[in-house]
């Protein structure tokens, strides 16, 4: 692989429990339906191992309804892997869920962070350059400084950025196309957070498209915004479609579904 950022051999994901009706959300939108949920699920798995990587399904965890969204729980490098301590108090049992299957990959390079620090995969964007990470409700400034001094002896660079107000994860606005270029909303570009980089805007009205990830040669992207789909296909990118209604349910998307490596 030339391009750790994008390019992968390996994927980790986990189905969804029937729990899934009472997991975490913002707002109540609806109950997301289990049915459509697992269909849109093998989709999406499908699509990974489309692009030749393997895939570790791990089974269902009824004790955490949001287990699912694995992506929350580390932080995979090519040098090892970070076990995250979740924002949620109902999350963080999903941790030691993860850890004997990131071990399984990563043996004595698996690190982890500790209270009182906080912080979740989806706060994280790890790009050709640096390792972004956005201060949210669920990643505060103790769990940062325990990540930066772990990457830090791996060699990478951590830089902190703003979440924009009522946004859930840093990546909720933004998502990774290639090394060096970046989908993102209007609201998280006007920060300046991605200056030196190419973004490409989400247009107005499908902010809920920039949760997108880049596997291989796919950009993988939640169905039913077409013109962010035509954006990015006429940049060069294959896109690949996934619906997302029941996940966006529990305000989830793309990269929140799997952890890459």
């Amino acid at each position: 692989m030339t391009n750790p950022s994008f390019e992968f051999r390996r994927a980790i994901t986990r189905k969804p429990a029937p729990s899934i009706v009472d997991g975490l959300r913002a707002e109540d939108i609806g109950r997301p339906d289990l049915d459509q949920m697992l269909r849109d699920h093998a989709a999406y798995v499908a699509a990974l191992k489309g692009t030749g990587a393997e895939v570790v399904e791990l089974p269902a965890l009824e004790a955490f309804p949001d287990a699912v969204f694995v992506e929350d729980t580390a932080l995979c490098l090519p040098q090892g892997a970070v076990l995250m301590r979740p924002g949620a108090p109902s999350r963080q049992g999903e941790v030691a869920q993860m850890a004997p299957a990131l071990a399984a990959f990563y043996g004595d390079t698996l690190r982890e962070i500790n209270a009182p620090g906080c912080i979740e995969g989806g706060d994280i964007l790890v790009t050709g350059r640096e390792v972004l990470v956005g201060l949210s409700a669920r990643t505060n400034p103790e769990g940062v400084a325990q990540l930066a001094k772990i990457v830090g002896d791996w060699g990478h660079t951590l830089r902190v950025v703003d979440t924009p107000e009522g946004v859930l994860h840093f990546k909720t606005d933004c998502g990774l196309l290639d090394g060096e270029t970046i989908l993102a909303t209007g609201r998280l570009a006007a920060s300046g957070c991605f200056d030196g980089y190419k973004v490409l805007l989400v247009p107005e009205g499908e902010e809920a498209a920039a949760n997108c990830i880049r596997f291989n040669g796919l950009v993988i992207m939640a169905a039913g915004f077409e013109r962010t789909a035509e954006l990015l296909t006429e940049a060069g990118f294959e896109v690949v479609e996934i619906n997302n209604s029941e996940c966006a349910k529990l305000d989830g998307g793309m990269s929140c579904l799997s952890l890459r490596f």
